[in-house]
């Protein structure tokens, strides 16, 4: 029986079905393979050493052959993966990326990891859709990069802790022992982000997690540090191209 951290599983060589419980979750591994996950149902994060992704119902996550990585749901997930082989894999990033998803991207990887089995030419084109659909897509700004630098890991501790804690960066900095100008240099050469940016990131990232639990647009606004609901439905349309409302009733 499952003990509510592993899924209900389904797995055979090109992909395969997790059925995860809330806060259920993969330990670390690597394949020789990579993959392609798709959340049918719930909010699926993956964790890499290049920082954490959430995949919500409109993206799909790369995952090349050879990164370290886990998985997390949010919510009851229905997580969905595709392997690709080498001569597809090529076709698509060598690092991890989060795609949107289309209308066909999402109908392919669902057939793929249905109930009707294809023979392997069938598999082999619709894998080839698949990809071409990812390329024709733009990669979304759904992956949170990981700091390196010691100054930014513990700025980052106290932000997971506290999503919604506004303090400035001015304030923020005596904490790690850095400067806000040092801070800032760091978030741009490091994550390719503004500080401002990367929080924001951040608090969306928080945001899928509280809406997968169940709760409402305006607490979610307010646990994720804005003050003004509508400022945060704006934001989270910009990031996830969906309004909480309507992600929440889809998850």
């Amino acid at each position: 029986m499952p003990d509510g951290r592993q899924p209900v599983s389904r797995i055979w060589p090109s992909g395969g079905v997790h059925l995860w419980p809330p806060g259920g979750g993969s330990d670390a591994d690597a394949h020789d393979r990579g993959h392609l996950v798709y959340a049918a149902r719930g909010v699926l994060s993956v964790h890499t050493e290049r920082g954490t992704s959430i995949v919500p119902a409109n993206r799909v996550a790369w995952t090349p052959a050879g990164f370290v990585h886990r998985h997390r749901a949010h919510g009851h997930t229905d997580m969905r993966i595709v392997f690709l082989p080498g001569s597809l894999a090529r076709l698509v990033p060598a690092q991890p990326a989060v795609f949107a998803a289309s209308d066909l991207a999402r109908e392919v990887v669902l057939a793929l990891t249905g109930p009707r089995e294809y023979d392997r030419a069938a598999s082999a084109r619709l894998r080839r859709v698949l990809v071409d659909e990812l390329r024709e897509a733009p990669e979304q700004p759904l992956q949170l990069p990981e700091p390196r630098d010691d100054r930014l890991r513990a700025l980052a501790r106290v932000l997971y802790e506290t999503p919604g804690d506004n303090t400035p960066l001015a304030e923020l900095g005596p904490r790690v022992g850095a400067s806000a100008r040092t801070l800032s240099r760091l978030f741009r050469a490091e994550l390719g982000m503004t500080f401002h940016a990367w929080r924001t990131q951040l608090r969306i990232h928080h945001a899928l997690v509280l809406l997968a639990a169940g709760h409402d647009t305006t607490h979610v606004a307010h646990a994720c540090g804005w003050a003004n609901p509508s400022h945060f439905i704006a934001a989270f349309t910009a990031v996830v191209g969906t309004t909480p409302g309507r992600h929440r009733a889809s998850a």
